[in-house]
């Protein structure tokens, strides 16, 4: 579907470098959707002010508007803003139905808009007090349009141009383009989460999922080599494209330092088999006490259902034992090709395809379906021969 942008030479409309951005599910938080709405602002404002763009931000009903002189740069980030469904440039005309009739025309012959071409009208009539109804106008507006272009009527999706009109307390705003926002709650609503970050694919698009619900992410690297410290931190990087109202500070761990010892002791017990699942464990409770120093709620990781060994459901219930935190897996149902998909989408596959190289204490042949009693039994005997 093709859509297009208002240019700004009209009869009677004025042209304010306005910005018109719709939320989603921010509009049924009840009363504390003005908590939302503010730190939607916030963020905007953040995003506005770290690109160098200078504009003014406000809500009115169920909008949030942005002026500024800057529009397409504006929408180029706005629309990695979490919390924004989509966004339109608007003009603005007259409290009138000529004057409406006239600006929607103007917007189809902009677009190309012939008899080849299809076209619908999408108005929203938000003040009651207009002499028309929403049908009203897209009926009389489009039976204007059609007789001077000649183009089809096509009230789906798929119509080559979509011309939206909003009415509000006296003033008209005309749009013919719509750029989509990556939709989900504004950053940091939903408080702070630690996320277990090797910036390979998944975990990546864990992250960025979490992110997406309201989450500011604390990444968290294990650092094995330096290949891999790079790439989480162009993962972080590409990630940060998205966190336009907070600022992530990565932490790195040295690898060897945190799972060395207890590799030692699986050694030693002839149990090496069980070196991912206490791997995974380890991190899990690194994060943990990592979440207590900053003030986080939940863990993130990257863990795809039956997808590796360590991800087995049997071995995911050991893995987990014990940790005090909530752990948040996001691509639990995700198969391979739709992880791919969404970080080709989001921007971080390039970073994350990278090769580093294996694990140094991946064993031979690791376990699939771990015991939750044998794995305690286990611990009993490493704490024993401490």
């Amino acid at each position: 579907m093709v859509r297009f942008e208002v240019d700004a030479e009209s009869s009677g409309a004025i042209d304010l470098g306005l910005i018109l951005v719709r939320y989603g599910e921010i509009a049924l938080k009840g009363e504390n959707r003005w908590y939302f709405v503010k730190k939607l602002r916030q963020n905007i404002r953040d995003c506005l002010k770290k690109n160098g763009i200078e504009g003014e931000v406000r809500s009115r009903g169920q909008r949030v508007y942005i002026q500024t002189e800057e529009v397409e740069r504006a929408l180029d980030k706005l629309r990695d803003v979490f919390g924004i469904v989509s966004l339109s440039p608007a003009r603005e005309v007259a409290w009138d139905i000529e004057a409406i009739k006239e600006e929607a025309l103007r917007v189809a012959r902009e677009a190309g808009l012939n008899e080849e071409m299809s076209f619908r009208m999408d108005a929203r009539r938000a003040d009651k007090t207009f002499p028309f109804t929403s049908p009203e106008i897209n009926r009389l507006v489009g039976a204007h349009v059609q007789a001077a272009t000649g183009a089809r009527v096509d009230l789906s999706d798929e119509a080559d141009l979509t011309i939206g009109v909003e009415v509000q307390r006296g003033r008209v705003l005309l749009f013919g383009r719509v750029v989509k926002g990556p939709g989900g709650l504004p950053l940091t609503t939903e408080g702070r989460a630690v996320a277990l970050l090797s910036g390979g694919l998944d975990s990546s698009v864990a992250a960025w999922l979490v992110m997406k619900r309201g989450c500011g992410i604390i990444p968290l690297h294990f650092k094995q080599s330096e290949e891999g410290l790079a790439r989480f931190m162009d993962s972080c990087q590409a990630l940060a494209r998205y966190a336009y109202g907070w600022e992530m500070r990565p932490i790195v761990l040295d690898h060897a330092e945190v799972f060395g010892p207890t590799y030692e002791k699986l050694r030693r017990i002839g149990a090496e088999r069980w070196a991912c699942i206490f791997c995974k464990r380890i991190m899990l409770q690194k994060a943990s006490e990592v979440a207590d120093q900053h003030k986080a709620k939940a863990i993130v990781s990257g863990d795809s259902l039956g997808q590796v060994a360590s991800q087995t459901i049997e071995n995911l219930e050991v893995i987990s034992y014990g940790i005090d935190k909530p752990i948040f897996r996001p691509v639990i149902g995700l198969d391979k090709m739709e992880i791919v998909a969404l970080a080709r989408r989001i921007g971080t596959y390039e970073v994350s395809i990278r090769s580093v190289g294996p694990c140094p204490y991946l064993p031979p042949n690791p376990l699939t379906k771990a015991d939750l009693a044998k794995f305690q039994a286990l611990l009993e005997e490493m704490e024993a021969g401490n």
